[in-house]
């Protein structure tokens, strides 16, 4: 087969990582990619988010199948425009039709939903400008620290979690006012709700779904979840406390609702879907839905997973996903994230990254890098996922972090101690 992986962070290479080592795998290419997937496949300096220049590419190059990594081209309809040509219709695109991603493109549209398919989650108000006094008698009847979320996208954080009332009026005020562009029109606040964080994922073929690994991610940039939300700063899998009755509670009141629920409103949904979930007293509830696979979770979730992507990729497409048993790697999978000085605010880019080629013990997924000449510079603030397998947390991590103190390039920074919370 002739695969288009459309992406270019620590996500996508470690999906064509995942993806290079299946027999029916002809050709990869992957649009834009970064430095590590070349290793993989065919970089095409193409955006995600063209579907023109995409459809144009597939044609001419006989792309068998699309796989879509991150969530906007999902929410601008990637998969609907295929279907409504007939050149591409017959061509699977491996992502949910632009109403289903609305799952994510709409933290209003995702409650709204899990509030009609009875899937647990916080109690909430959306609020735009119109509305913003209700927002603010809310707060006022709250008790905090408060959740305000950015309706649309925002890359990954357009959640504010404010600890005061006047803090919190503040912040849905610049919120409203264009602090996250339009993803900010509307606002919707929610409860806070005590207890720790897990992410949860699933394939579906829009019939059967197939429940991958767990794992646990890390979003503040500190030492102690402290300063400003990332796009992810590490990762672990398996999740000691996702004990196989929580699992079992997760699976019978958020999976199987949300596939009944997407069945019963007939929307089309034939991809990945990423439960954030919280673990309060043992129950599970929703914080959010994506359209697509997590990253950094991604790079610990698709090493421990033994079966060969494609071949369940194809399942999806064909409809065929019961006939999948998965087959998942007991071991430990961590992942620690390198960024550049000053993320999430601002960084310099263009910087050279050296000894990569020193490593041992870890898989090394690349995210905002590219070659320029013969180096490999930074490109991005998340820049390379450092992931390890051990038989538990600990030596996993040992792994992960003996590595990212070997791959060095101008102001690297990592959390040093993502897991941490897992160990006692």
């Amino acid at each position: 087969m002739n695969i288009l992986l459309l992406g270019s962070g620590g996500r996508e290479h470690a999906l064509a990582w995942k993806m290079r080592q299946s027999p029916k795998l002809r050709h990869l290419f992957i649009a834009p990619g970064n430095a590590g997937t070349a290793s993989a496949g065919t970089n095409v300096d193409m955006a995600p988010g063209n579907f023109p220049e995409i459809a144009a590419f597939v044609l001419k190059n006989g792309i068998d199948m699309v796989v879509v990594g991150p969530e906007d081209p999902l929410v601008k309809g990637i998969v609907d425009f295929f279907k409504a040509d007939k050149k591409l219709a017959g061509i699977p695109v491996i992502g949910p039709s632009k109403t289903a991603a609305m799952l994510e493109g709409s933290k209003e549209f995702a409650k709204k939903f899990m509030i009609r398919h009875g899937i647990p989650t916080a109690k909430f108000l959306s609020v735009t400008r119109e509305n913003i006094s209700e927002g603010y008698f809310l707060l006022e009847k709250m008790n905090p620290p408060y959740v305000l979320k950015a309706d649309g996208l925002a890359a990954g954080k357009g959640v504010i979690i404010p600890n005061t009332l006047e803090e919190a009026k503040r912040e849905l005020d610049g919120m409203l006012s264009g602090k996250f562009g339009d993803a900010g029109n509307t606002v919707v606040i929610e409860e806070f709700l005590t207890g720790i964080e897990l992410s949860a994922f699933v394939v579906t073929d829009g019939k059967d779904y197939k429940i991958l690994p767990e794992a646990k991610d890390y979003k503040r940039v500190g030492k102690g979840d402290t300063g400003p939300n990332t796009g992810g700063m590490g990762a672990v899998s398996p999740v000691p406390f996702a004990t196989r009755g929580f699992m079992k509670k997760v699976e019978e009141r958020v999976i199987i609702p949300t596939i009944k629920g997407l069945k019963k409103e007939n929307i089309e949904y034939k991809g990945f879907i990423f439960f954030g979930l919280i673990n309060c007293e043992g129950d599970p509830y929703v914080i959010e839905y994506n359209a697509r696979l997590g990253d950094p979770e991604t790079e610990v979730i698709i090493p421990r997973l033994r079966n060969d992507l494609v071949d369940m990729l194809v399942a999806v497409a064909e409809g065929d996903l019961a006939s999948v048993e998965v087959e998942i790697d007991t071991r430990t999978v961590t992942t620690v994230m390198l960024v550049s000085g000053g993320y999430p605010g601002a960084y310099n880019k263009g910087l050279t990254i050296e000894n990569l080629d020193k490593t041992e013990g870890s898989l090394i997924f690349h995210a905002g890098t590219k070659i320029s000449g013969t180096e490999v510079v930074t490109s991005g603030g998340r820049v390379i996922s450092i992931s390890s397998y051990g038989p538990d947390i600990q030596t996993a991590l040992n792994s992960s972090y003996h590595n990212a103190q070997i791959i060095t390039f101008p102001d690297k920074y990592f959390r040093p101690d993502i897991g941490f919370d897992l160990l006692s």
